[in-house]
């Protein structure tokens, strides 16, 4: 029962360190910038300010809004 206790608080400790490490950094959590784009209500995308692909991503979205209202 004690390396139960043990390794659960291997776990925890580690899940604390990684998580002080986020909020630490300061970057923005966000999934996959391969993935497909997010959109709001208004049909822009939503990216995280730190995203590298930030500015092709939105490109992209505009090209693909243009194209769909075309007839």
């Amino acid at each position: 029962m004690a390396l139960l206790f043990l390794t659960f608080g291997f776990f925890a400790l580690a899940m604390l360190v990684m998580s002080i490490g986020v909020i630490v950094s300061g970057r923005c959590l966000r999934g996959s910038c391969g993935g497909p784009p997010i959109l709001d209500s208004a049909g822009a995308p939503i990216t995280c300010a730190t995203c590298p692909n930030r500015q092709r991503l939105i490109r992209e979205a505009q090209v693909a809004a243009n194209t769909a209202s075309l007839p």
